[in-house]
């Protein structure tokens, strides 16, 4: 039965298939096939269930804020009140871009949205600086993908939807806040070294009056966060909620006080959101569809039992959740990759006792990990995309920053609390 299913998926992306159609149709041709008995009632009500939780209404809102946000001044603002302060240090255009990635992820949520917001304006900075345009890019994609990691994070909102109830989404987005950190030094440490090998120029110094002025440009696109995070913190509002203020903080940065975007391109903007959106409902409807199919046919008591025995330590569990995840997002999109593999492998983690605030921090970084790897990352035929350039010239560079994530993959392994020391 799981060789037919993937048999149908692989031939009808072969021929060219969107993903959500394979997702939909290997499911219900393992129905007629197995279960001719189940009726196509049943299949509708998998397919609304899978869009009913009221968590996902963090997605639209939060694609929203992003998406205001990137058509207007924000990621502008962010990179020359962070190049004022670091950019005239060795490799400070490498750790501007670095910091102003991981400040734009924790605004947009969105590692496609980090692509273009912020690696527009810093491809032709680091250009300028001396920098290679292969490890520019290679720079950009990687850093964007901390954007998975810190809130607030829409991989951790489809994983908290797909590993079920008891999985909070502000204490995932809170636990990301380190493992994005711990990224983020890495890529600057990098950085540093990297421009003192090939002997970077160093920039001119900016002056204090200079860099207050730059501050204060920034000061209310920094106050996004802060609000976001510091909301759910302190539990003033929950996920939903703070997405609901984000797209109104975004409407009143851009549109009330930058003016940054006439009132008019608001129906463009939010057209973009609403593509974007019905493209995520449909894979996660089509996801819960794949998901009830396998359960029914109890094909992940199969894989886990399989891969991972009768009695796996957590270690265990979490080195094959890795794996599984780190290739799975290689080949395919994050959310899809989160949707299947999510249920086959909470239950195993949660009975070796891992917590699954943890196992989401694992999950996210993985999927972050595959989204930027060869052969088929998102985020590098994003890159490709924006920047028009090849396929080769993207994936040039991003050897070192893979070999760095994957260290840090271990890590975050090894020493739970990384993940959970904010969230205890």
């Amino acid at each position: 039965m799981l060789t037919t299913l993937m048999a149908i998926m692989i031939v009808l992306l072969l021929l060219n298939f969107p993903m959500m159609i394979p997702l939909i149709v290997a499911p219900v041709a393992i129905l007629l096939i197995y279960f001719p008995n189940l009726g196509p009632d049943l299949l509708m009500s998998q397919l609304l269930t899978g869009i009913e939780s009221p968590v996902l209404l963090c997605v639209p809102l939060f694609i929203f804020a992003a998406d205001i946000m990137t058509a207007g001044k924000t990621s502008e603002r962010l990179l020359d009140f962070i190049g004022a302060f670091v950019g005239h240090m060795r490799g400070g255009y490498a750790v501007t871009t670095s910091a102003a990635c991981t400040l734009f992820g924790a605004i947009s949520g969105s590692t496609q949205a980090t692509v273009v917001a912020i690696g527009k304006p810093m491809r032709q900075r680091l250009l300028k600086a001396g920098y290679n345009d292969s490890s520019a890019i290679a720079l950009i994609i990687n850093s964007s993908d901390v954007a998975l990691l810190v809130p607030p994070s829409i991989g951790m909102i489809i994983y908290a939807l797909a590993a079920g109830s008891g999985v909070s989404v502000g204490d995932l987005f809170i636990a990301g806040i380190i493992p994005g950190i711990i990224v983020f030094l890495s890529f600057a440490t990098y950085s540093y070294f990297y421009a003192k090998v090939k002997n970077i120029p160093l920039a001119e110094k900016v002056d204090w009056n200079a860099r207050l002025k730059f501050f204060l440009k920034a000061l209310l696109p920094l106050g996004f966060p802060i609000l976001i995070i510091g909301g759910i913190y302190t539990g003033t509002f929950t996920p939903v909620e703070a997405a609901g203020i984000s797209v109104l903080y975004a409407f009143i940065l851009e549109f009330i006080i930058y003016r940054s975007i006439p009132i008019k391109n608001l129906p463009k903007i939010a057209l973009s959101t609403g593509l974007v959106t019905s493209a995520v409902f449909v894979l996660v409807a089509g996801g819960q569809v794949f998901t009830w199919v396998l359960g029914y046919a109890r094909i992940p008591q199969q894989i886990t039992e399989a891969v991972l025995g009768t009695d796996p330590s957590a270690i265990y569990v979490l080195i094959m959740v890795s794996i599984f995840f780190f290739i799975g997002c290689m080949f395919v999109d994050p959310i899809v990759v989160i949707l299947i593999l999510t249920p086959i492998f909470v239950p195993a983690a949660s009975a070796a006792g891992v917590d699954l605030i943890h196992l989401g921090i694992i999950v996210t970084f993985q999927a972050a990990l595959g989204s930027a790897t060869p052969p088929f990352g998102v985020d590098i035929f994003t890159a490709s995309a924006v920047f028009n350039k090849s396929y080769l010239d993207v994936i040039r560079g991003t050897p070192p920053f893979i070999i760095m994530l994957l260290i840090i993959g271990v890590l975050l392994i090894a020493f739970p609390q990384l993940s959970l020391v904010l969230v205890n």
